[in-house]
């Protein structure tokens, strides 16, 4: 069990002895103290303005991610053309990937000098991705400009952002979160709706750079306002640093169950544009479904994150991935007119999105403020592997399909399934079976 559990309601922090006394496999004397809460503000000018800069970070990073469905279909259908859906699946799985790939590194310099060298590197390498990705023509360009060099950048931006929130929130932390992830969903449903504008008009070159340019002007805010409450200490390198929390079980089967969650969840977002198009629906209403999935995203981050600090945001997040998993079964491979698939991308939006906006807060609810970055990076690494693989597996389960979905939409909703059951099973590791707000 980890060392230590944070009440997810107001009132002081509950202690839970390590089960070994101490000895090495555990967290550190420094993890195992609960934190005050008087220390924190949560709230006030300062903490608020932080939530800003986090909020333009992941605008401009995993608001881009989110996108990826729009690009699948474009690079698919014209770009791209002549290859096929599990090779195009690769640019943007590789691009998600990255933006968890990179959070170990970024963790780790994060908890040694704070958010601004991953904001300056960030801005510097996700602009000059997406121009290089503007001038690309062939397959090998797009994928190392904007699945490689625009997704290191993303995922420094993403470290950035989201560090600092946990030391300047703690009973309002799930919220500072969900307000923060919103950045994310609100990109999702505007940089759709610019990109489908603008390719017609002035094309893919173009599209790119102005998409680049609204980033680097939002990346100026949190470069100002973006800075931890706790000063950064410099800690050395150590390979082991990583993998310590994955000896405590709450930590590690939390982890799992994220991973595998993932292995599913991102597949809606790449491929409902295409099976929308494949049953009929107008091009120009299906290339919308990613901006009314994001839109109701911005609901499901806010609203289940106010609700995580009152009933404990282990019982929220177990809740919404399972909900997530029974939309993809029950309704998503049933689905057959225009009307099932908006109803899927709007429900799904919001139980999808609180996924994304409470996974650091759960990680951070298991890990003490000093060393969040690396144990942020420890279950983003592990992350990564399924999201690197869950959009070509859903390809190449869509070419075995003869170009249908049925099996893709069985992979996803399976994985979510899984996903959630583990994070029960981590509650379950925390407190038993007893209902307690975690």
């Amino acid at each position: 069990m980890a060392a230590y559990l944070f009440s997810d309601r107001v009132g002081p922090a509950r202690l839970s002895a390590p089960a070994d006394g101490g000895k090495a496999g555990t967290q550190t004397k420094a993890d195992s103290i609960p934190p005050d809460p008087s220390e924190f503000p949560d709230g006030g000018l300062k903490a608020w303005s932080v939530v800003v800069g986090g909020w333009c970070c992941l605008f401009c990073s995993y608001g881009w991610i989110n996108t990826i469905g729009l690009f699948q279909t474009f690079y698919q259908q014209e770009l791209l053309r002549t290859h096929s859906p599990g090779a195009i699946s690769w640019i943007t799985s590789v691009e998600t990937g990255m933006m968890y790939l990179g959070t170990p590194v970024y963790g780790k310099i994060y908890d040694s000098h704070g958010p601004k060298p991953l904001l300056v590197w960030g801005t510097c390498a996700h602009i000059f991705g997406l121009m290089m990705a503007s001038l690309g023509t062939e397959y090998y360009q797009i994928l190392l400009a904007q699945s490689i060099c625009s997704a290191m950048g993303a995922a420094a931006l993403f470290s950035a952002g989201t560090g600092p929130i946990g030391s300047w929130f703690l009973r309002n932390r799930a919220l500072a979160f969900g307000v923060v992830a919103s950045g994310s969903s609100l990109s999702g449903c505007l940089i759709p709706i610019i990109v489908a504008q603008l390719l017609p008009r002035i094309g893919f070159p173009w599209t790119m750079r102005i998409c680049a340019f609204i980033f680097l002007a939002l990346l100026c805010i949190p470069l100002i306002v973006l800075e931890p409450r706790i000063r950064p200490k410099p800690q050395p390198w150590e390979f082991r640093a990583f993998l310590k929390p994955l000896h405590e079980p709450a930590f590690l089967v939390t982890t799992l169950g994220l991973a595998v969650f993932s292995w599913g969840m991102f597949i809606p977002f790449n491929f409902l544009v295409l099976e929308a198009q494949s049953r009929g629906m107008r091009p120009a209403l299906a290339t919308y479904q990613i901006s009314i999935l994001n839109a109701a995203s911005i609901f499901g981050r806010i609203i289940p994150g106010w609700l995580g600090d009152r009933f404990g945001r282990f019982n929220i997040a177990i809740l919404c991935t399972g909900l997530s998993a029974i939309l993809a079964l029950a309704l998503w491979i049933p689905a057959t007119t225009n009307a099932t698939t908006i109803v899927f991308a709007a429900l799904f939006g919001f139980t999808s999105g609180t996924f994304v906006s409470i996974t650091p807060a759960l990680i951070q609810q298991l890990s003490g403020v000093h060393n969040v970055g690396v144990r942020t990076g420890t279950s983003f690494g592990i992350m990564s592997l399924a999201t690197f693989t869950g959009n070509p597996i859903a390809g190449a389960l869509i070419e075995q399909d003869d170009g249908e979905y049925l099996y893709a939409k069985t992979f996803s909703g399976a994985a979510m399934t899984v996903g959630c059951l583990l994070l029960l099973a981590s509650r379950t590791i925390q407190v038993g079976l007893q209902w307690k707000d975690i």
